[in-house]
């Protein structure tokens, strides 16, 4: 199993509504539009899953320093800038339900099976990947890359947002049962959902000593209005339980709504790069 779906955001402060709305001097968000700007986010994504956490990745990435999967050649590419120094310091992929289809599903049906995911009456997006430079994780290039897809989902009127939050599993998963159970029953499993681990935590006797401590970007799809999956999926690759999320845009808070779902992205900046590998 391959690392997908925002592992290293754990660190990331988690930006409130008002937070939103304040203007963010030197950082740009916007799509890919060649090459160069996919390449970027991948040595990104490599820094971060690879050589910062650790990350289990295939051979070929060490050697080019990318990572990388067939799921790039699908996914729209949204990536924040430094104006100052025009690098890559924050990053998600997206994948629409329309190019999901020609990829053979969404990646997180790699590690859920998601029952019912057909049926919804809305389209579909999947956020994956998600990464924060070090340097950068104060809040302010999360804030800008969530309004970034706020505006995307405005503009190709996406109605469900899917993907994971990942809890780190250095304690021996204590933290991540803890927080599992905090979270039983304040935030079921979407109703048109059947959602199972395909590969479930497992489970442990004693219980977590000291405080729960919330991984940030789990709290920021909880303020959101985000359901989650009653059961997270354990990725041995990257040591982190996965837990899926699930997103109905016309349930997002009104303070969050204002700032979340705003102005769409430019006409050109509709469609991404698609890179082949």
């Amino acid at each position: 199993m391959t690392m997908d779906n925002d592992k290293a955001m754990q660190t990331a402060d988690t930006p409130a509504a008002d937070d939103w709305n304040v203007p963010r001097p030197g950082l740009s968000v916007s799509l890919a539009t060649c090459d160069d700007d996919v390449l970027a986010s991948q040595r990104l994504r490599y820094q971060i899953f690879a050589r910062e956490m650790g990350a289990t990745l295939p051979a070929a990435a060490a050697l080019l320093g990318l990572d990388h999967d067939r799921y790039d050649r699908y996914c729209h590419h949204l990536l924040v800038r430094d104006g100052h120094t025009g690098a890559v310091v924050a990053y998600t992929r997206i994948l629409k339900d329309t190019e999901a289809r020609l990829a053979g599903g969404f990646y997180s049906q790699n590690e859920f099976e998601l029952d019912g995911l057909d049926r919804l009456p809305g389209r579909i997006m999947e956020i994956g990947r998600t990464c924060v430079h070090p340097d950068y994780r104060s809040g302010t290039a999360i804030a800008v890359l969530w309004s970034g897809l706020g505006r995307f989902m405005a503009t190709h009127r996406i109605r469900y947002l899917i993907g994971c939050a990942s809890i780190g599993l250095h304690d021996g998963g204590h933290q991540a049962h803890a927080i599992m159970e905090r979270l039983k029953g304040r935030h079921p499993d979407p109703e048109t959902l059947l959602v199972r681990s395909r590969l479930p935590l497992p489970r442990q006797v004693a219980g977590c000593e000291g405080a729960v401590i919330m991984p940030p970007l789990l709290k920021a799809y909880l303020r959101l209005g985000a359901r989650i999956g009653a059961e997270p999926c354990w990725d041995p690759d990257f040591n982190v339980a996965d837990v899926f999320i699930f997103l109905d845009e016309g349930l997002v808070p009104a303070r969050y709504r204002r700032h979340f779902l705003r102005t769409p992205l430019s006409a050109d900046c509709h469609e991404s790069h698609q890179m082949h590998l």
